[in-house]
């Protein structure tokens, strides 16, 4: 008798990205997800636009929030928004799995957004100040920006965080790369490439975008400082 097979199981599934599948396996959530990632909106409005009861949204609402894929906003808790981080996070994990099954190895440089690199390492690289540091632990909460810096000054310290967070290679990035990155940080995507753009941090043609020079080495050992400035650790990376 010929041996048989060894049968390939798929790789387990972690509890969080088992919960975020199974809140999407209802047509309703996912549209009022999908409506979410575009920008925010109450129950309201989502019943209106969606033709649906508002008990009926605010009880999907509940149930995505409970699977961290919506949340509500810190100024206007009646108003709720996609977590495109979370949702960016599910989808490396199920393109790890797919790898894992497929018996080949994790994609290199770590998981998105840290890529490998620990926030005290960007701010070396940066080599911000206290000031600039304070900044950061101000606008960032769990690696996400809360809100984006009116004040040109602060504004150009969370631009240079994303470029360095976002940019890694010196290569061209589509911009629909671009937006999946940058979304991961902050929903207004068109907003921080404008910005990113405009301060010339990075170049854009035919859609393509590109970093402007080259990325900042890391100090030395003897250059590095022993705490870095403010507390890396606080802001949240």
């Amino acid at each position: 008798m010929a041996a048989r097979t060894a049968r390939a199981y798929p790789p387990a599934m972690d509890a969080e990205l088992l919960a975020g599948l199974r809140a999407l396996v209802d047509g309703n959530r996912v549209r009022i997800l999908g409506r979410l990632a575009t920008r925010p909106a109450d129950a309201d409005a989502l019943a209106g636009e969606l033709r649906l009861p508002v008990h009926v949204v605010r009880k999907q609402l509940e149930v995505l929030a409970h699977a961290g894929l919506v949340e509500t906003q810190p100024d206007a808790p009646s108003t709720w928004a996609a977590r495109l981080d979370r949702i960016g996070a599910m989808a490396g994990r199920l393109a790890a799995l797919e790898r894992e099954a497929e018996g080949l190895p994790a994609v290199p440089g770590g998981e998105w957004p840290h890529e490998g690199e620990a926030l005290a390492d960007t701010l070396a690289r940066l080599r911000v100040t206290p000031e600039e540091a304070k900044t950061l632990r101000a606008h960032l909460v769990d690696g996400r920006l809360v809100s984006i810096p009116a004040q040109p000054k602060k504004r150009d310290v969370v631009l240079r965080f994303l470029l360095e967070r976002v940019f890694l290679e010196d290569r061209g990035y589509p911009e629909k790369e671009v937006n999946q990155r940058l979304a991961l940080f902050h929903q207004d995507v068109a907003a921080l490439r404008r910005y990113l753009v405009d301060e010339r941090y990075v170049e854009r043609e035919a859609s393509v975008y590109r970093r402007r020079g080259t990325r900042p080495t890391l100090p030395s050992p003897a250059e590095a400082p022993d705490d870095p400035p403010g507390g890396a650790a606080s802001a949240g990376a």
